[in-house]
Order: structure tokens, then sequence, then C-alpha cells
């Protein structure tokens, strides 16, 4: 059996992600636009971080694509409000995407014929399901 190792399928984790830089992303979802120390100040409401690792860990979300940012003027000199450039959704499929991906470029036809025979049992086990609201 192969092991997945960057995939982190825990229900609290988002996926491929350090756990910091989900929680950062589940913070901006929440509040839609935000400051380093806004961000920091959340997050460590819950679990000790330095602001510094805030910080970095936007600047990677930030060339990764997940997190635009505007430079702002403000009370001790420029700074960026960040915002989110997927949506959860948006995010999680794209996840699901280049995951299936991955896995047909390593195994080929194995995989496709993996995804045709579980969807279509997934496919036969909703039939009856549909067929009961149509009577």
């Amino acid at each position: 059996m192969v092991e997945a190792r960057k995939i982190d399928l825990r229900k609290d984790n988002i996926g491929v992600l350090s756990p910091l830089q989900a929680d950062i992303l589940k913070a901006l979802w929440k509040s839609n636009q935000s400051t380093v120390r806004k961000l920091y100040n959340t997050i460590n409401s819950k679990k000790k971080i330095a602001l510094t690792s805030v910080a970095v860990d936007l600047d990677r979300l930030h060339k990764k694509g997940l997190v635009e940012r505007e430079s702002e003027n403000g009370l001790g000199g420029p700074h960026y409000i960040y915002s989110f450039s997927k949506s959860k959704t948006e995010f999680e499929k794209s996840v699901v995407d280049s995951t299936v991906n991955r896995l047909i470029e390593k195994f080929g036809s194995v995989a496709v014929s993996y995804f045709n025979e579980r969807f279509s049992k997934t496919k036969e086990s909703l039939a009856p399901h549909q067929s009961r609201g149509k009577r």
C-alpha cells in the first residue's frame, strides 16, 4: 500500500499545508481580510506562536497564490492587508484536483480504472435513493 505523506486527512486539518498555514487560512476565511498582527492575535489566543512565524507563512501562502495582499500606509509605516484568493471550497477542490492528477501521473491507467470502478459503485449505491423520490 502506498502511503500518502503530504496529505493530512484529519478532520481538523485542511490538507497540504502546515498546521500554522491551515490556521492562518481558516482565520482569514472568517475575517475576509486582515493584517499580520490581527491574524497573529487570533491564532496566538489558541496556541502560542511567534508573530514572525505568521508573517513568514503569510508570505509563503502569498507565493503559492493562496492569499492576496495589498500594501497600505498606517501608523508605524507600510504594512500588508491580506485576503484569501480562493474560498475554502475552491481551495479544497484544487487540492482534490491536484491530488487526483498526481495519482494519475504516478499510476496511470491503474488509477483511472480504480476511479471508474469507485465512482460506478457510488453511483449504484445512490440510484435506489434517487428512484424513491420519483414515486
